[in-house]
């Protein structure tokens, strides 16, 4: 009803705004998915005809050279006050989709494992510069009390097509599909970036705003400065821990053809829409929890279903391959991932402010996301070269995801109890 009301009084900018973020993110997350993770494993592997540890390799050096530049890039922003400069971010984005459209071109035609590391240190130092420059604008687009709106229309807006419209993973299937929505971003971004439109200087003002500012989390401690507190912090860092459970479960599954074939990968239709009408619906609920939910209850969510999935998936590879597996256990899945995603694009601006959002969101993306997912997929290549089962494997996957269950329930319960957190309770209670 707010934004129907900020329209009503003219304020178009607003819904312009979350639009362009979440349409952003959106083809940002579903690059990332497809093309970067999957993508370069059939690159690597069936085109240029490296070996699986190889590729292992490879992608464990994107990891690392994406979380450096991503850290050190979101603090060299903060420091020249470019975290808070609208314009500039956008200006830095246009450059880093400009590099990425023509790599996402040329990949197919890479054919050496010396151009397909090149082509890894471009993107990896691209993708790093790209994370505090968008994420970054969410204090500039997004309002705070629409951030888990927002980042369940991103999740949706990823995972829908990642589900339903790719059946076969292959470079030039991603490749051919991504270059003109990169093109069509790239022609919008630009015009945004360069052209003089009075609303984007109105856009460039908005995180001024007392409703765009100060992330829900941030509170304003007795020196007058903007604290977060500490037991969020801890519950954020698990993050990490939430995207590598669930890369390093998920890759192997992606190698088992008795469990994708008739799920993700499914020459027919239906388990497919099934699966990605499921990630919409799980991120829209996701959405709404998210405002209406403590962080706290959140995370438990979270690993609590991760937890379940993964004992259902060491159970049906245990009887490995007898009958046919079902779809619930991808429903489930799909669950847990759009819960996750949309708490990872909506939290790390709630945990900072115009000026440290650079910084923050820098160290919580490329730590729990590119580091977490990348040296999970390596690690998941090299389990399996090793020799280990499939059912050994969901067995360590699901034993680290009981342990991060019962870890939030240690935090949640026995975490002590700061100053700053007993004054927040005490301010509930004098207003109920």
């Amino acid at each position: 009803m707010d934004l129907f009301r900020s329209l009503k009084a003219g304020d178009w900018p607003l819904l312009f705004g979350i639009v362009f973020f979440t349409g952003m993110m959106a083809v940002g997350y579903y690059y990332n998915l497809t093309f970067v993770q999957f993508g370069l494993l059939d690159l690597g592997t069936r085109l240029i005809g490296m070996s699986e540890q190889r590729v292992a390799t490879a992608m464990a050096v994107l990891a690392l050279i994406t979380s450096i530049v991503a850290i050190t890039f979101g603090l060299y922003m903060m420091r020249r006050g470019w975290s808070e400069q609208f314009k500039t971010k956008l200006r830095l984005a246009f450059g880093v989709v400009l590099i990425q459209t023509a790599l996402t071109w040329i990949a197919p035609d890479v054919r050496s494992e010396a151009g397909f590391l090149t082509w890894v240190v471009i993107a990896a130092i691209a993708m790093g510069i790209g994370v505090p420059v968008t994420f970054g604008m969410t204090v500039d687009l997004v309002p705070v009390r629409y951030r888990g709106h927002a980042g369940a229309l991103i999740t949706a807006g990823a995972y829908f097509p990642a589900a339903v419209l790719s059946a076969t993973w292959t470079i030039e299937q991603f490749s051919a599909g991504l270059t003109w929505v990169m093109l069509a971003g790239l022609a919008s971004l630009g015009t945004l970036a360069f052209a003089d439109l009075d609303f984007v200087e109105q856009l460039a003002s908005q995180h001024r705003r007392a409703e765009f500012g100060r992330g829900r989390f941030v509170r304003i401690g007795t020196e007058g400065k903007p604290k977060v507190r500490r037991s969020l912090i801890l519950l954020v860092s698990l993050m990490f821990a939430i995207f590598f459970i669930d890369s390093l479960g998920f890759l192997r599954l992606a190698e088992t053809p008795f469990f994708f074939e008739t799920a993700w990968q499914s020459p027919e239709l239906p388990p497919r829409l099934n699966i990605g009408i499921t990630h919409v619906l799980a991120a829209l609920i996701a959405g709404v929890l998210y405002a209406a939910l403590n962080e706290k209850e959140l995370f438990l969510w979270i690993f609590g279903i991760f937890g379940l999935v993964h004992l259902m998936y060491t159970g049906m590879a245990r009887d490995f391959p007898i009958g046919e597996p079902t779809l619930a256990a991808p429903i489930l899945y799909s669950i847990a991932v759009s819960l996750y995603t949309v708490v990872n694009f909506a939290i790390w601006a709630d945990v900072s402010t115009p000026q440290t959002i650079s910084r923050n969101t820098a160290l919580g993306v490329a730590m729990s996301g590119f580091t977490a997912t990348f040296l999970s997929t390596a690690l998941a290549l090299r389990l399996r070269l090793a020799g280990v089962s499939l059912e050994t494997h969901l067995r360590i996957v699901d034993a680290l995801a009981m342990l991060f269950f019962l870890l939030v329930l240690i935090l949640i319960f026995f975490a002590p109890v700061s100053r700053m957190e007993k004054k927040d309770r005490g301010s509930v209670e004098e207003r109920g």
